[in-house]
């Protein structure tokens, strides 16, 4: 299969590391872990959900396509006093753990490298991890979320691609003073693949001066509600339940993200 394109790495890992600490996700998910242990949190990143898990006593494992995010984490987890979490630098379509789980999570990472087959493929493996009558949790940004994306699916509205970069980007500074700033640009839409393609320019700096910088692509595939349904019954999936992004709320044409329940 052809390679995964995310940009996740490097100085992008530390932004994560640094500023991507919160969000509803964590408890919204937590209780499917609760429910059922062990659990793994696929594509985990630098620990965002993982951590406090850990730290709430859960039996959580994590894995991710990223060996840089998942220093991040396992650093954090001793930073903050746990014993050293089992992570796994694996994509989810390469999955090839040494235990079977009652619960899977993935937040935030399905569709992520821009390959369909890397996703077929990694809803079967999850699958194939799962213990029988385990419950799989994934989420997923609907494509019309992003606007100023949605108005270039339309034949003719794609000419200006690949946009120009920023003369600025999203800059924030870490505790210990380091700087950081993050440049992004669209380059590819493709309704038929139904896929974005994204490069970022990424720089840390201390004291003035550039210490590490980057540049990476991201490809995405986007998919539609409906879709993911589909795929994860394909995959052997049942009782597939649909919720609105982190509520127990049915799904609207008003919500950005939809949160799918399934059982093997």
């Amino acid at each position: 299969m052809s390679k995964a394109l995310t940009w996740h790495y490097g100085v992008v890992a530390r932004w994560w590391a640094e500023f991507n600490l919160d969000g509803p996700e964590i408890e919204y998910f937590r209780r499917f872990v609760e429910a059922g242990q062990p659990a793994l949190d696929a594509a985990c990143g630098t620990g965002r959900l993982l951590v406090p898990w850990l730290h709430a006593g859960l039996d959580v494992d994590g894995c991710d396509i990223s060996p840089d995010m998942l220093t991040l984490a396992r650093e954090r987890a001793e930073r903050e006093g746990l014993a050293a979490p089992n992570l796994y630098a694996q994509a989810l379509h390469q999955l090839d753990l040494p235990r079977r789980y009652r619960t899977i999570v993935v937040c935030g990472g399905f569709g992520l490298g821009g390959r369909r087959e890397h996703d077929v493929e990694a809803l079967r493996r999850v699958y194939d991890h799962l213990e029988p009558g385990g419950v799989f949790v994934v989420d997923n940004e609907v494509p019309y979320a992003n606007a100023s994306w949605w108005t270039l699916w339309p034949k003719g509205e794609r000419d200006g691609l690949p946009r120009p970069w920023p003369d600025a980007g999203d800059r924030k500074v870490a505790a210990d003073g380091t700087e950081f700033e993050l440049r992004s640009r669209l380059v590819e839409l493709d309704p038929l693949a139904q896929t974005v393609t994204l490069e970022m320019r990424a720089e840390m700096r201390r004291a003035g001066d550039v210490v590490a910088e980057d540049e990476h692509v991201l490809k995405m595939t986007l998919y539609f509600t409906h879709e993911v349904k589909l795929m994860l019954e394909q995959a052997g999936f049942r009782d597939v339940e649909l919720r609105a992004g982190y509520t127990d709320a049915a799904p609207t044409a008003a919500d950005d993200f939809v949160v799918f329940i399934s059982r093997k």
